[in-house]
């Protein structure tokens, strides 16, 4: 006769084995232990410079006094909130900040994508490496330069563009001061400034693309053009995903300095931006509280964006964050 044992005593014991599980973590920890040295300073830099910061973003639902400070100040909730969306510059703050960035989007973010992949057909490699150095000098010139070379490049009187327009029986054009050029003006000069170095990262893509894909398609008799449509654009497709996500991610985001430098009084019909209208409330005329309710929606359209995109990726099939 034989005896049955209970199902219950086959188990493990739940905390025998999570503390199995801590005990295996904690030794894994103790052998890498160089590594979580190496990870230190990184963890420093965000808990001080990206967590500890959030605790003044109370100030945002409060009437901030420097001298009561950020507990003293007295609660006024959403009160900040509702006098930015009720303002009469709330529309067009919000329409001016999605144009310029949605029009980048479209615009400028095909651009590395393009280049990458002409650079990686071509056959020298010293043509490419002097290629890839034009492209992706321009990144490294200041955001005050630039502004300063689109100032005498447009400039009405001495600039380039505008004796060309001269010479061929044209008016000149006072671009900076029309409301409609700047954001012709901001998206061209911000492609020819970063679309060099973003194309880095889709060649860096393209070069895991195994060989042997392009050698099968040659002998199969494709083209180029096909081997780009059919290898390198799936090949490349998960990192312009993501990057497309992170890009999406900062739609109410835009170049602050670079907007602020090549503003006018003539531009701020379109020029006027959630960045540059919370730095004037903020910092030229101390409302603490209102601009930093501003930038804390500002941020939260962001977050919200973020979430859907990548969650819209995800039940798509394609790459996301998580």
């Amino acid at each position: 006769m034989t005896t049955e044992i209970p199902s219950t005593a086959l188990r493990p014991e739940r905390p025998a084995l999570k503390s199995g599980r801590v005990r295996s973590h904690l030794r894994r920890a103790i052998r890498s232990w160089q590594l979580y040295v190496l990870l230190t300073p990184a963890v420093v830099y965000v808990l001080l410079f990206k967590y500890w910061p959030m605790y003044g973003a109370q100030i945002a639902f409060r009437d901030y006094n420097p001298a009561d400070g950020f507990a003293g100040s007295p609660w006024v909730g959403l009160e900040h909130f509702i006098r930015f969306v009720e303002s009469f510059q709330f529309e067009r703050l919000l329409v001016n900040t999605l144009t310029v960035n949605s029009l980048g989007l479209l615009i400028a973010f095909p651009v590395p994508i393009i280049l990458a992949l002409i650079v990686n057909q071509l056959q020298s490699e010293r043509f490419k490496k002097l290629t890839q150095t034009v492209l992706y000098s321009p990144s490294f010139i200041s955001v005050v330069v630039v502004v300063g070379m689109i100032h005498l490049l447009f400039s009405p009187r001495s600039g380039i563009v505008n004796n060309a327009i001269v010479t061929f029986g044209g008016d000149p054009i006072f671009f900076m001061g029309s409301p409609d050029w700047f954001r012709p003006l901001y998206i061209g000069s911000d492609i020819w400034q970063t679309a060099g170095f973003s194309m880095i990262v889709y060649l860096a893509a393209l070069t895991a693309i195994d060989p042997a894909l392009h050698e099968a398609a040659r002998v199969d008799g494709a083209n180029k053009w096909q081997r780009i449509r059919h290898i390198d654009i799936p090949g490349i497709m998960p990192v312009i995903t993501i990057l497309f996500i992170l890009a999406i991610g900062n739609l109410f985001n835009l170049g602050f300095e670079k907007v602020l430098l090549m503003q006018t009084d003539l531009n701020l019909p379109t020029s006027e931006v959630i960045q540059t209208y919370v730095y004037k409330a903020g910092l030229q005329q101390a409302q603490f509280s209102y601009s930093a309710a501003i930038g804390l929606f500002n941020s939260l359209i962001n977050l919200v964006l973020l979430l859907t995109f990548n969650w819209v990726a995800r039940r798509s099939g394609q790459s996301s964050l998580w």
